[in-house]
């Protein structure tokens, strides 16, 4: 059985419509870490979470970037989400006329166990370095060691582009009801329709197709 860390059961459900239904949800509040890449972020989850799960574990963290904003809010979304508020920094980003962006999720996977070399586009080799330029493009995956010792973990980046718009919609969560992707704010969206685009979908797709020959 594969644990998903979330409270979030629309999570799971877009889960099980990659992986089928050997998800099941967990309600752990892992530590998370402040730094400044998503991947940081949700590879410490990752491995917190093995620790206290026992068995294959994925974590997700994710992001709104705002070009115009140098990726601004990035791995601090919820935080700038919670302080500023969602309204708040579309009008900034509009006033500005910065509206080209990007949502982008990372997953991380850990089962306690090494991997095999990632089949493309990274292989490090040494398994210790991090691509972060590749993960900013939305790539397969990338595998974690930070240190001797530590748990492996893997990660599966999707990212999906759009503009920050006015709100509109009533669905979703977070910035949904700002950012829109080819005319329709992810708000707007009706949950399997944001699911077949989103970036959390991509990331999902991505592991399963990996996660199956796991």
């Amino acid at each position: 059985m594969l644990s998903y860390v979330t409270t979030n059961d629309g999570k799971v459900r877009e889960a099980e419509s990659y992986l089928g239904e050997g998800v099941s949800s967990v309600d752990y509040d892992y530590p998370e870490i402040q730094a400044d890449s998503l991947e940081r972020v949700a590879a410490h989850g990752a491995r917190d979470a093995h620790r206290h799960v026992g068995g294959p574990v994925i974590v997700d963290d994710a992001g709104l970037y705002i070009d115009g904003f140098e990726g601004f809010p990035g791995p601090y979304s919820a935080y700038v989400e919670n302080t500023l508020g969602v309204e708040r920094v579309g009008a900034l980003a509009r006033e500005d006329g910065a509206t080209r962006a990007a949502f982008r999720c990372v997953i991380a996977y850990c089962d306690g166990e090494p991997f095999d070399a990632s089949p493309e586009p990274v292989d490090t080799g040494d398994r210790r370095g991090r691509d972060t330029a590749a993960a900013a493009r939305g790539s397969a995956s990338t595998d974690e060691t930070v240190a001797d010792g530590e748990l492996p973990v893997k990660l599966f980046v999707g990212a999906v582009p759009g503009r920050i718009v006015e709100p509109r919609g009533d669905g979703g969560f977070g910035y949904d009801p700002i950012f829109e992707h080819d005319g329709t704010t992810f708000a707007e969206m009706r949950p399997e329709e944001k699911n077949a685009v989103s970036h959390r979908g991509r990331a999902l797709s991505k592991f399963a197709e990996w996660f199956v020959d796991r």
